[in-house]
């Protein structure tokens, strides 16, 4: 499999992804709507790095098993994950994929690396 330069990344998600968003807002619910699409749940994730809005450590593993029913932020999607017996939303970008299908890889891969480097939304 051919890896894709970051030019014909940028291309393609700006094709299957944000067509015709042109706001923060409207880009964020593009990224919420291919990101259900794409994602298969629930699939095994990683905390790649801690942030205070989530009580997920670093290296903690936990099931992800669906998106949150709402856009909670403009520059941020967040994900349902299973942790200590509770359901709760964490930021997409603390988490790496573990054990999933290739789309699942694909579109978390696609997030991080629209979302890197401070965030492109807004």
């Amino acid at each position: 499999m051919t890896r894709e330069t970051d030019e014909e990344r940028d291309k393609r998600i700006r094709r299957e992804v944000l067509t015709d968003a042109y706001t923060a807002d409207e880009q964020a619910i593009s990224w919420c709507y291919y990101l259900e699409r794409e994602m298969t749940f629930p699939y095994q994730a990683r905390c790649i790095e801690e942030r205070t809005i989530s009580p997920l450590r670093e290296g903690e593993e936990v099931p992800v098993v669906g998106m949150t029913d709402e856009v909670v932020s403009s520059r941020e999607m967040f994900v349902i994950v299973e942790w200590m017996d509770r359901e709760f939303g964490v930021p997409l970008s603390q988490l790496e994929v573990l054990d999933a299908d290739q789309d699942t890889r694909d579109a978390v891969d696609d997030w991080h690396y629209w979302n890197g480097d401070g965030g492109r939304l807004g």
